[in-house]
Order: structure tokens, then sequence, then C-alpha cells
């Protein structure tokens, strides 16, 4: 979004996004807000998903910009965040223009937490993470904003560590970035292939699967500074979903809400190879995936 305080401030290392976090009791808001005119497109590929304004991502639709994605708690309930975050951008100014104005378009994913009883994020909520990211702050990855009430291995009866967290990789004269909220059915895989919490001799046959429906669901922001079409902010996204498949396992259940979006913010207009993105962004989304779980490092 144009901002003439933008550039003095001290973003967080999202590329140009911003990133900002609202934590509450056992669950919270994380927003991601791209420079205005940025593309957009985006993938769900669990059986469970809690989506806001997901059709507009379709790549034949109209509308190929987004102006936010906001992840939360609080499954459906939770996307009431989203209110908060575009009624802000709307004081902003920013948006699809119309001849009645620019309308926000605002994309929201949640997670299924402990908030869907005791009280969701809400739109005030939301508001408070979208200035969050505009102030700055630095982005916490762990058990903060959306990834607050996370937790992952629920497939084995297990509460096992989840969270959000955030990765960047250069690829060619571009870069790719990836926020996750990592709240999965399945387990998180190391690097070896093992699950990093259940360990390497877990049994990990279907025998006493521990069906915790709709209660899980892992969600990513998949950003690079290259111009991309919206057809190919799409197949971005697919790669961010192979990222979860190399290091969730099993993921994509019918009882997880997995979804990606993918944005691209246009900056990188020269030697843009969009095969080449993809492959970054598969390695990028396991990197953030494990920094939610283990606060590993995001370079």
């Amino acid at each position: 979004m144009d901002d003439e305080a933008g550039e003095s401030r001290n973003r967080p290392q999202l590329l140009s996004a911003w990133a900002g976090h609202w934590t509450g009791p056992g669950t919270g808001v994380t927003v991601i807000l791209p420079p205005a005119g940025t593309v957009g497109s985006g993938e769900v590929r669990g059986g469970a998903p809690a989506t806001r304004e997901f059709a507009l991502l379709e790549p034949t639709r109209l509308v190929d910009r987004v102006d936010a994605v906001v992840l939360s708690g609080g499954s459906a309930f939770g996307l009431a965040a989203a209110e908060g975050v575009m009624a802000l951008l709307r004081e902003r100014g920013a948006g699809f223009p119309t001849p009645l104005g620019a309308v926000p378009i605002v994309i929201g994913m949640s997670i299924f937490d402990e908030s869907v009883r005791s009280g969701p994020p809400d739109a005030a909520s939301g508001r408070d993470a979208g200035l969050a990211a505009w102030s700055g702050a630095p982005f916490e990855t762990g058990r903060v904003g959306a990834g607050t009430g996370a937790a992952t291995g629920t497939w084995r009866g297990r509460r096992d560590p989840g969270g959000v967290g955030w990765a960047e990789r250069p690829a060619g004269a571009a870069s790719v970035a990836a926020v996750v909220v990592v709240n999965a059915w399945g387990d998180v895989l190391g690097d070896d292939g093992a699950p990093l919490f259940a360990g390497p001799a877990a049994d990990q046959t279907l025998t006493g699967l521990h069906n915790t429906a709709l209660q899980n669901t892992t969600v990513a922001v998949v950003l690079t500074n290259a111009r991309l079409t919206k057809t190919d902010c799409f197949l971005l996204a697919q790669s961010g979903h192979t990222g979860f498949a190399r290091s969730i396992h099993p993921a994509h259940s019918r009882f997880d809400g997995d979804a990606v979006v993918a944005l691209a913010t246009g900056e990188v207009t020269d030697d843009v190879n969009i095969d080449l993105l993809r492959v970054v962004a598969v390695d990028t989304v396991t990197a953030a995936i494990h920094s939610a779980v283990l606060g590993k490092g995001n370079s």
C-alpha cells in the first residue's frame, strides 16, 4: 500500500509487505498488508476450510489484486477479524476502485482453536493486528498471533508444538517469503522425514487414529517480489501446498482446512522464472513450518 512514511519504517523482513500480530487469551490474529497493486491467487486442499473471499482468488475471476490477508484463530467465528482490517483499509482509501469508492480485497483464513468456545477474535482484534503491522513492530514467531492456540500431532491424540513461523529465500533476481500458521492434524517432519516430536520410531499406521474432526488446519501466505500474473500466483500457491506435504504428515486431510494464498508485489520484472520461484516456495514454506514449531532461523 502507498504510504509516505512506509519507507522509513522498520518493517518486518517480509519483502515489501507489512506484517503484525494481535495476541489474546489462547488465540490471535496475524495480518499481512502487501503494497498497493499486489497480485494474488490461492488454493484450498484441506477438507474443512474456514475462509473468506477465496472465490475471488480463482484465476478466472475479475479481481486480481489483494489488499490484505488475515490469519486468525476461532474457526469460522474468527473470520470476523477481517472486517476490522477492511474498515482500517477503507479509512486509508485502499482497495479495488469502483464508481462508488474503493473496496478493500481482504482474504481471510482461520484455524480451529479453543477460542471457538471461549471467545474468538473479532473485528477489533483484526484492526489491532493491522495497526501492529503498520507500526513496524518485530514479527515474532511461535505461539503468538494466529498461532497462539495452535498444536500439531493431534492425529495421535497428542498436542505437540504448533504456532506461526516465517522464512525467506532468494530465487534468482527475486525472493520468496512465507508466513505459515501450523495447527496440523499430522506430525511436523524434520529434514530426515521423521516426526520432530513423535520420534523416528513412532507408529505411522492408521491404527488407533484420533479423528479430531474439524479441529485442525495449516494456512500460509507465500510472497514474492517478482512480477507475476494471477495464474502464476495460483501455481505458486500450489507449490506452497507441496511444502505442506513435504513437512507435515499426513497433510491435506479431511479434518484440516489447509489453504495457501500467494502474493506477487511486482518490484522485480527482469529474469523472473516462475518455475524457479515454485521450487524455492516449497523450501521456503518448509522452513517457515519448522520456524513455527522450533523457532529456527529464517534466513
